[in-house]
C-alpha cells in the first residue's frame, strides 16, 4: 500500500530524485563526490564547493525499506564480517559489493573524499576505514568531534573543530574539488540552513496540539530527510518546508490527526515520546501497531540524531566555522546520558506524553547503549508508564513481530491503566496543550 502523499513528500521525492541523477552523471559534469554521515554532517560544506554528498547510513536504511538489506547484510557476512557488526555498515558494504546500486536503480559513483566526522559513534571510523579499502585511491579527511563530557560545549572544543577544518578538512576539499575556499559561499549557504531549521523546530513543536497534526516519529523520518541529509543551505530546502508547514498548520485549523499509510489517523488515544531509531525492514507495519491503536509519537529522539535545534541552536552566516563545529558537537548520539535524559524530560513534560517507548537496536551501540539506564531514571522521575522493545535497523532476522507485540500489549495495557484524563478540547482557547 502507497503512504497517502501531500505536496511535501512530492516535493521531496522529485528532490531526492534530482539528486540521483545528478550523482549518476558526474563523469559527464566533472562533479566530485564526496561520502560522509549523517550525525554532524557539513552539507553546507560539501556544496560551497560545489560537491555532492553521499551518506551511506541513508543508502543502508533506503535498501532496508526497499527489502534488499539482508542479501546485503549476508554478502558482507559471507566475506568475514561479524553477525555482531553494525547492520547499516554490513547492508552497505554488501551493496557496494554488488555493484553500488542506488535507491533509485542507478549506479551511485565512487567517492572522490572520505569525509568522517566522529558524532558519537566509533564504528563511522571502522567503517570508513573498510571503505578505504574498497577505494584505496580516494582522498580522506577526519574530522573528531570530541564529546560533550561536562555536559555542554566549552570554547576550547571549539576551538579543537575549527582548527581541524581549517588544517585538515578544508585543504583535503580544495584538493579534490580544485577550487578555493568561499567563505562567504559557506555563509550564504548558512543563512538558509538556518531558516529551514526554524521551520523545522515549528514543526516539530506543533505536536504540542491535541490532536497532534504530526506523528514525530515514524512521519518524522520524512520531515528530517531534506535538513539531515544532501539539501541543507539550499533554496530547495527552505521551500521544502515551507510546504509541510502549511500542510502541518492545515491539519491544526481542522483539527486533524496525522497522516498514516491509511490516511488521517481518527482518534488520538495516546500520546508518547520514543527512543531510538525505528525498524527499516518492516517500517509499515511497526508504524500500523501504534497507528492501529490510536498512538501518536509526539516526540522523538532520532529525528535529531543529525542535529539538535530545540535548544536555539541555528547555524549562522556570521561565525561560519564556529558554527559547523557547535552543529556537530550538538548532535544527539554526541551528548552524554544525564543531557539524554534532560532533553527526554522537557519532551515527555512540553508535550503531555503518556509515556515513553523504548525501541533498542541490536546493532547500534551509539544509541542502544544506557538505554536502561534512561528508560528507569525517567520512569522514577516522572512516574509514567515505559515500554522497551528490540528490533533491528536494517537485518530482518532481528525483527520479531510476536515478541514485540507481546511487549507492547502490555505497555498499552499500562497506559489504558494509568492515562490521566485530559482537559477537553473546549477548555482550550487555542487547542495547545499547555
Amino acid at each position: 500500500m502507497e503512504i497517502q502523499k501531500e505536496l511535501s513528500m512530492v516535493k521531496q521525492k522529485q528532490m531526492l530524485a534530482e539528486q540521483f541523477m545528478e550523482l549518476s552523471q558526474v563523469r559527464e559534469t566533472g562533479r566530485k563526490v564526496c561520502y560522509t554521515f549523517v550525525p554532524g554532517n557539513l552539507t553546507e560544506l560539501i556544496y560551497a564547493f560545489d560537491m555532492l554528498p553521499v551518506y551511506p547510513e541513508i543508502n543502508s536504511l533506503q535498501s532496508g525499506m526497499r527489502k534488499k538489506s539482508e542479501e546485503y547484510i549476508r554478502e558482507a557476512e559471507d566475506i568475514g564480517y561479524s553477525e555482531d557488526v553494525c547492520s547499516y555498515v554490513k547492508c552497505d558494504i554488501g551493496m557496494m559489493l554488488q555493484g553500488n546500486i542506488g535507491p533509485t536503480g542507478q549506479q551511485l559513483p565512487p567517492p572522490d573524499l572520505l569525509l568522517l566526522s566522529y558524532t558519537g559513534c566509533f564504528v563511522f571510523m571502522k567503517w570508513f576505514e573498510n571503505l578505504k579499502h574498497l577505494y584505496p585511491n580516494t582522498e580522506i579527511a577526519m574530522l573528531h568531534i570530541p564529546y560533550q563530557e561536562a555536559g555542554k560545549i566549552e570554547p576550547s572544543a571549539v576551538k579543537y573543530v575549527v582548527d581541524q577544518l581549517k588544517t585538515e578538512v578544508i585543504p583535503k576539499f580544495e584538493k579534490v574539488s580544485g577550487q578555493k575556499f568561499d567563505i562567504d559561499r559557506l555563509a550564504e549557504k548558512l543563512k538558509l540552513s538556518a531558516k529551514a531549521e526554524e521551520l523545522l523546530v515549528d514543526i516539530f513543536d506543533s505536536a504540542r496540539h491535541r490532536p497532534s497534526p504530526i506523528d514525530a516519529y515514524f512521519g518524522g523520518v520524512y520531515y528530517i530527510g531534506p535538513i539531515f541529509t544532501a539539501f541543507r543551505g539550499s533554496e530547495d530546502c527552505v521551500d521544502y518546508y515551507k510546504e509541510l508547514k502549511s500542510e502541518v498548520d492545515y491539519r491544526v485549523a481542522h483539527k486533524l490527526g496525522p497522516i498514516t499509510p491509511d490516511g488521517y489517523m481518527e482518534k488520538e488515544r495516546f500520546r508518547l515520546v520514543v527512543e531510538g531509531p525505528p525498524n527499516w525492514t518492516h517500517f509499515r507495519e511497526f508504524w500500523k501497531l501504534f497507528y492501529g491503536l490510536g498512538a501518536v509519537f509526539v516526540s522523538s529522539t532520532y529525528t535529531r540524531v543529525g542535529g539538535v535545534y530545540d535548544d536555539g541552536f541555528r547555524h549562522s552566516p556570521d561565525s561560519p566555522l564556529e558554527s559547523l563545529a557547535v552543529y556537530c558537537m550538538g548532535c544527539y548520539t554526541n551528548r552524554n546520558l544525564p543531557q539524554r535524559i534532560d532533553l527526554m524530560e522537557r519532551c515527555l513534560k512540553r508535550y503531555q506524553a503518556d509515556g515513553l517507548l523504548v525501541n533498542s537496536i541490536k546493532s547500534c551501540n551509539s544509541f542502544s547503549a544506557g538505554q536502561l539506564v534512561m528508560m528507569r531514571d525517567l520512569e522514577e522521575r516522572l512516574a509514567i508508564p515505559v515500554g522497551f522493545i528490540e528490533t533491528d535497523l536494517v537485518d530482518p532476522r532481528y525483527y520479531s513481530f510476536s515478541n514485540i507485540k507481546n511487549r507492547l500489549d502490555s505497555f498499552f495495557q499500562m497506559l489504558e491503566q494509568r492515562q490521566t484524563i485530559r482537559v477537553s478540547d473546549d477548555t482550550l482557547s487555542d487547542d495547545v496543550v499547555v
